[in-house]
């Protein structure tokens, strides 16, 4: 049952056995809840038959139903609250190391808003289905064949007139059921749209303003919102339909036990006594079963939330083996990639990056350099080939043991809503205020710095909206420093810097490269002249491998390219 739990909500281990113990809980409730009809038909029955005698007996047993229920009460509120909701932070905490071991290529292909939307609004539907829906609809399960069996044991005619109808109930849920889950998706579905339209306009708020967009969007916006309260309502006309018909057969569940018990009666089959009890366990099983229905409604509802956490936990993780690299060469034997199935975006890639030696990617835009960095330092797994450090293929390395060993600094820059100080030292997370300085000098960063009122305590605002590009750049390099890592890959990192700025980080970069595997990709092709490779890619593959002056005479691509370098900086400078 705790692996069926697991399976079909999604739920860890502690949550599953929670599930389980309020799945019974409630079924003890329900239980215990029939017993005063039992009791009402008993003492009746005594009443009626002069037999005072054993009054004190049935006193006691209802003082001991009441104590029962309580006590079962408490139990289901435990398993099905205080239980579930500390299995909200576990499904969310659980999440979040998932997310942290799945490739970068997994979150390339689903949009940021989607993914905080599960973290959020998806875990807390699936919470209020456990807490309120899920142990019930399984109580359910077990509770209506006991109970049918004691119903029965009383009298078949009428416990065939309570139960018969409501099983009824259970068979209008299928009818409808396709219709609602289809509903409840498309709404789904809608909600997320919107989530990520939010997010853009955000985002994209300089932009929108700049262009003049602002009424645009606001129309565009309002226009999904009012498609999105027509989706909802067609998905609650389905939730309405199933409601109203089963409602129906409740109705219809006190009218039957009604004609029938009636006709026993004048038949002296049974006393009125028994018409009374079983009209009570009618009116009792009516609520219950009008809960399960409303419980299933919801359980259709969370349906696609699940889902979505399902996708989540089946996708494949980045495993390895936690590995000691001794020695830092990076070799790429007939490496292909490709960001979906039907585009190729590397092919047949094979070179060696040496310890101690710079190599240089180049080539025009949209041919795989930035795509190759990733590869090496696994932010994606390649489809083909092996690329291997210290003559061990990294899939088989541990994603810790190789970012251990890796520094990165990407074209497009991440900060956080943090000081300069913590800002620098993500590099490593251990270091002193005095290193982080250090590394700051090194990167180039004080002459900002030292602008700011609070220096290295100055908050720079979510992305570090506060700084300018090249004042970004410079800090995510100080990121690199500080770590001082074998491995260096560095994409664009000149980017955003001016003539100046730029010739001040390559200075320290001389530094920052001794001994080092250096991975380097520059647009501004004059500051790769020197390095010790250069490596040439078209269309996906390596089409020369040499130094600046040997691919002057063998590349007509790297001739290409430093020709137009060439024309492009008369006008940068």
């Amino acid at each position: 049952m705790i692996q069926h739990f697991k399976r079909k909500f999604q739920v860890t281990d502690e949550g599953a056995r929670g599930l389980l113990k309020a799945s019974f809980s409630s079924l003890c409730v329900y239980i215990v809840s029939m017993s005063p009809v039992m009791l009402v038909m008993l003492i009746g029955d005594m009443l009626l038959s002069g037999n005072k005698h054993e009054s004190w007996l049935y006193i006691a047993s209802a003082v001991v139903t009441l104590i029962a229920l309580a006590i079962t009460l408490a139990i289901e509120y435990e398993g099905t609250y205080n239980a579930t909701y500390k299995e909200s932070a576990h499904l969310r905490i659980g999440i979040a190391k998932r997310l942290q071991s799945l490739p970068l290529s997994f979150f390339s292909k689903r949009n940021l808003s989607d993914l905080s939307q599960s973290i959020m609004s998806d875990v807390e539907a699936i919470e209020h289905a456990m807490s309120h829906s899920i142990p019930k609809i399984y109580a359910i399960y077990f509770f209506l064949p006991l109970l049918t069996v004691m119903l029965m044991a009383g009298n078949v005619w009428l416990g065939l007139a309570v139960i018969a109808p409501n099983v009824l109930r259970f068979l209008v849920l299928p009818l409808y059921r396709q219709q609602v889950e289809r509903g409840n998706k498309k709404f789904y579905k809608v909600l997320r749209e919107q989530s990520e339209k939010f997010q853009e306009v955000i985002e994209l708020n300089q932009e929108i303003k700049g262009f003049n967009l602002s009424q645009e969007i606001k129309r565009s916006l309002y226009e999904k919102m009012d498609y999105g309260e027509r989706i909802h309502l067609l998905s609650e006309v389905g939730n309405v339909q199933v409601m109203g018909l089963s409602s129906l057969f409740s109705f219809i569940s006190l009218g039957v036990v009604l004609a029938v018990g009636t006709q026993l009666l004048v038949t002296g089959s049974i006393n009125v006594l028994y018409l009374l009890g079983y009209m009570l366990a009618a009116i009792k099983v009516k609520e219950i079963v009008d809960i399960s229905n409303e419980s299933m409604l919801e359980i259709l509802f969370a349906e696609p939330r699940v889902a979505k956490l399902k996708e989540i936990n089946e996708t494949a993780v980045q495993e390895g083996a936690e590995v000691e690299l001794k020695n830092f060469d990076v070799e790429l034997t007939h490496v292909g990639f490709a960001y979906d199935k039907d585009t190729s975006v590397l092919s047949d890639v094979s070179f060696a990056a040496k310890q101690g030696e710079v190599t240089a990617l180049v080539g025009a835009s949209g041919c795989g350099k930035t795509t190759l960095l990733k590869l090496i330092s696994r932010l994606y797994d390649y489809d083909l080939g092996h690329i291997c450090i210290d003559g061990k293929d990294i899939k088989g390395i541990s994603t810790d043991s190789l970012f251990d060993k890796t520094s990165i600094v990407f074209q497009d820059v991440t900060l956080f809503n943090s000081t300069i100080m913590e800002n620098i030292r993500i590099g490593k997370l251990d270091a002193t205020d005095e290193e982080v300085r250090h590394a700051a000098q090194l990167a180039n960063c004080m002459e900002f710095i030292d602008r700011l009122p609070d220096g290295f305590n100055a908050t720079i605002g979510e992305n570090g909206a506060e700084l300018s590009g090249g004042e970004r750049q410079r800090l995510s390099i100080a990121r690199a420093f500080l770590k001082d890592a074998p491995i260096l890959i560095l994409d664009e990192i000149a980017a955003n810097l001016d003539i100046e700025n730029e010739r001040k980080v390559q200075e320290s970069l001389s530094k920052l490269i001794e001994n080092k595997t250096v991975v380097v990709i520059s647009h501004r092709l004059k500051s790769v002249e020197t390095v010790d490779k250069i490596v040439v890619l078209d269309g996906g593959k390596v089409e020369a491998v040499g130094t600046h002056a040997e691919l002057l005479k063998t590349s007509s691509t790297y001739k290409n390219l430093i020709e137009k370098s060439k024309l492009a900086e008369k006008f940068v400078y």
